[in-house]
């Protein structure tokens, strides 16, 4: 054990978590299937937590009682150490407050707490917010796990779906500059089924908003081979997203909240998609990650 990371283990399974971050930087069964990207080059990031934004606001500025802030895509979570809290040999518990340096960014109180647990099939996630302060909270939450495309090597990528729990038919959004865009395109899950291919990220990430589904499976046709399913709770957005250059990653975002709207450039507490935590409350939100290897 580290100050830096921690691994939690249970069964076949084990899991590491950075304090930067707060981020899972592996989920590995003991075969020796990787199920997360590892932070390579191509996007050097494994599973950033998406905090107090998801998506950009314009011109990367948070306008708060006549003041601006700086904010950039995604927040400062992802860049920031977290404390630990407990640490047993299956969870792990990892908390962020605000500071002087936060409120640089973002002038509100809160305190998040992203906890870790690891069971013989799967991994669980829970964010918590809590509203530390003596005005209404405004924020967002979520996941941005990468996972590695193919799962196994030698697989073709275009081999590879996601399987909703439910029917998607309504129309996908879309970002262009981070910022959401008002035109949307046609759903492109049929029956349930969304064909993973590189063209599919051409524009961006693919935005289900709002998502029916609360879990979907991610592996290759209907064979044998590594597979993960994600099934989340108190996430109202998805996002889908790969780099269209050929990338050998995937994302799965569960999301509460999404990017400023084109063309929205207001008050931070009007910007649509936000959650508003009133004093001494908290909003959770969670997702579990259940893999197998055959």
């Amino acid at each position: 054990m580290t100050d830096d990371t921690y691994t939690i283990r249970s069964g076949s399974l084990a899991a590491s978590i950075k304090a930067q971050g707060a981020e899972m930087c592996s989920l590995r069964h003991e075969d020796g299937i990787e199920f997360v990207w590892q932070a390579e080059p191509a996007w050097p990031r494994h599973a950033p937590l998406l905090f107090p934004i998801v998506g950009r606001l314009a011109n990367d500025e948070l306008r708060h009682r006549g003041k601006t802030y700086r904010m950039t895509q995604h927040g400062f979570a992802r860049d920031s150490r977290f404390a630990w809290g407990a640490r047993e040999e299956s969870r792990c518990t990892l908390v962020l407050e605000d500071s002087e340096t936060t409120r640089e960014r973002y002038p509100f109180a809160f305190r998040l707490t992203a906890a870790y647990a690891l069971d013989d099939a799967g991994l669980d996630l829970t964010l918590t917010v809590v509203n530390t302060g003596n005005e209404t909270l405004p924020v967002s939450v979520g996941g941005h796990p990468a996972f590695n495309w193919p799962l196994q090597p030698g697989v073709p990528k275009e081999s590879y779906a996601l399987t909703f729990e439910k029917e998607e038919p309504s129309p996908i959004c879309r970002v262009e500059g981070g910022l959401l865009l008002t035109a949307t395109d046609p759903s492109p899950v049929r029956d349930r089924v969304l064909p993973l291919s590189e063209a599919l990220f051409t524009s961006d990430a693919v935005i289900l908003n709002p998502v029916n589904s609360t879990a979907v499976r991610y592996a290759a046709g209907q064979g044998a081979g590594p597979w993960l399913k994600m099934l989340w709770r108190g996430f109202r957005e998805l996002g889908i997203w790969s780099k269209p250059s050929g990338a050998p990653f995937v994302c799965i975002e569960p999301w509460r909240g999404y990017a400023s709207p084109v063309g929205f450039d207001g008050e931070f507490t009007d910007k649509p998609g936000l959650m508003h935590i009133a004093p001494g409350a908290e909003e959770q939100a969670s997702f579990r990650i259940e893999v197998g290897t055959s």
